[in-house]
């Protein structure tokens, strides 16, 4: 009986703390990183960590309650992530020439690409779980 007792209260805490949600996010990067570096697989440990948490999501092993608030503050502090590559522009100002226009550029049409394609795989994924629930 004690082990459930303890249970519920890990996951009750996991659920109320932004910190703790935060610390979980952390340990998958950490665990995809390490996977990465192990298996020597020339992808990100983040991506890795990503589809871990993914693939748990989707299986019912982790509920999305217990990371939705340190997901969110994560993503509501993303410009923070990017002040080293604003220092790195004013380091170099060659980026503000036609080598910074074809790099913005190589990033808008990445950018497109990437929510193009995210776009066509959840509709797609969408089409497919209508005809499965008809």
């Amino acid at each position: 009986m004690r082990p459930l007792r303890l249970i519920t209260r890990l996951r009750y805490a996991l659920r109320r703390s932004r910190m703790l949600q935060i610390g979980v996010l952390l340990g998958f990067w950490l665990l995809g990183q390490g996977l990465s570096h192990l298996i020597g697989l020339p992808v990100p440990g983040g991506i890795i960590g990503m589809a871990l948490v993914l693939a748990l999501l989707a299986g019912g092993v982790i509920r999305p309650p217990s990371i939705h608030r340190g997901a969110n503050w994560l993503i509501a502090e993303m410009l923070l992530f990017f002040v080293p590559a604003v220092m790195v522009v004013l380091d170099h100002r060659e980026l503000l020439g036609l080598v910074g226009l074809k790099l913005a550029a190589a990033i808008v049409a990445g950018t497109v690409l990437v929510m193009a394609g995210t776009a066509l795989t959840v509709d797609f994924c969408c089409r497919w779980r209508m005809r499965l629930v008809d």
